[in-house]
């Protein structure tokens, strides 16, 4: 290729990583309508990582987290948890071993609604564009 064939196939590939939509989906942390409870995101990281067991209200949390090797899985991981999945999947394995925690409740994004929607205990999370009216986002990412 010659050196304006060249710039003009960068240029072109630099204007296409503009204007190419994001394969990032919007992440809704939700709990069940009935919970009044107030819930930060320190909160729920501290859920998500085992840390707090409960709600600000004294009720225990029942943390769910989508089926390994769901995309939208990694995306929480790394937006909220700050982690790859491998950390995640460390993190766990470590406590998991040393009888420190249990890792949260692994199901579908249909059972998560499900779930969510019948359990005013549950937390957690799914595509923002999932979302109905039988659950409620206490935060996005």
């Amino acid at each position: 290729m010659t050196t304006p064939v060249k710039t003009a196939v960068a240029l072109f590939v630099s204007i296409l990583s503009f204007v190419s939509p994001t394969t990032t989906a919007q992440i809704a942390v939700i709990v069940n309508p009935s919970n009044s409870a107030t819930i930060s995101i320190d909160d729920v990281k501290s859920l998500f990582y085992g840390k707090q067991k409960g709600f600000s209200d004294g009720k225990t949390a029942l943390v769910l987290s989508l089926s390994e090797g769901e995309p939208l899985r990694s995306e929480f991981n790394t937006a909220v948890l700050g982690k790859t999945d491998a950390q995640v999947k460390a993190y766990w394995s470590k406590l998991i071993f040393t009888g420190k925690g249990t890792p949260p409740k692994e199901v579908t994004v249909q059972e998560m609604l499900e779930l969510v929607a019948k359990n005013p205990n549950t937390i957690g999370f799914v595509n923002a564009s999932s979302v109905n009216d039988n659950v409620k986002v206490i935060a996005t990412f």
